[in-house]
C-alpha cells in the first residue's frame, strides 16, 4: 500500500489491509467487529476515498517541489514512531498479566451493549481522534490534488 505510485492501487490495496484485520477479528472470535470492519472501513469509507481520489484526478500525482525541512521532519517522526514501538512491544512482553475472558454471553443484546458502552465511555477519545484522522485524510486529499489555475502560482 505504502509502496504503490498509484493512488487508486494504494486505495485498494488498504481494502485488501482492512479484510486481513477483519480476518484477524475472525480469528480471536468477534465476528461482529469484523463485520464492522468490512461494512464500515472496507466498505464506506474506503469507496469515499476512491470517489474523492478519482474526481480530484489524484491518481496520477505530478512531482512537486520539496520543501527543504519535509525530510528531516519525517525521518525524525519516522525514529520516533519507531523508538515507541519498540519501547511498547518490551513493555508489553515483560508483564505477567493474564487475559481473561469476559463474563457477558457471546451473543446476546447485553454483549452489544456492553462493547457501545465500552466504545462511547471508555474510549470515546480514541474514537474521536480516528474520525478526525479521516476528516484530515480527507482534506488533505483534497489539498494535495488541488490544480493551480492557469496563470497563478
Amino acid at each position: 500500500m505504502v509502496l504503490s505510485r498509484n493512488a487508486v492501487y494504494s486505495a485498494l490495496f488498504l481494502v485488501l489491509n482492512f479484510i486481513t484485520v477483519a480476518i484477524f477479528y475472525l480469528i480471536l472470535g468477534a465476528p461482529f467487529i469484523a463485520m464492522s470492519q468490512i461494512t464500515v472501513y472496507a466498505g464506506a469509507i474506503m469507496v469515499l476515498f476512491l470517489f474523492v481520489i478519482m474526481l480530484l484526478g489524484a491518481e496520477a500525482l505530478a512531482p512537486t517541489n520539496v520543501l527543504p525541512w519535509q525530510r528531516p521532519l519525517a525521518f525524525s517522526l519516522a525514529v520516533i514512531l519507531l523508538v515507541e514501538s519498540v519501547y511498547l512491544v518490551i513493555s508489553r512482553a515483560q508483564t505477567n498479566a493474564v487475559i481473561v475472558a469476559p463474563d457477558i454471553a457471546v451473543n446476546s443484546m447485553d454483549n452489544l451493549r456492553a462493547m457501545a458502552m465500552s466504545l462511547f465511555n471508555e474510549f470515546l477519545l480514541p474514537f474521536e481522534v480516528t474520525s478526525i484522522l479521516l476528516l484530515v485524510a480527507m482534506v488533505g486529499a483534497i489539498v494535495l490534488t488541488k490544480r493551480e489555475k492557469a496563470g497563478q502560482k
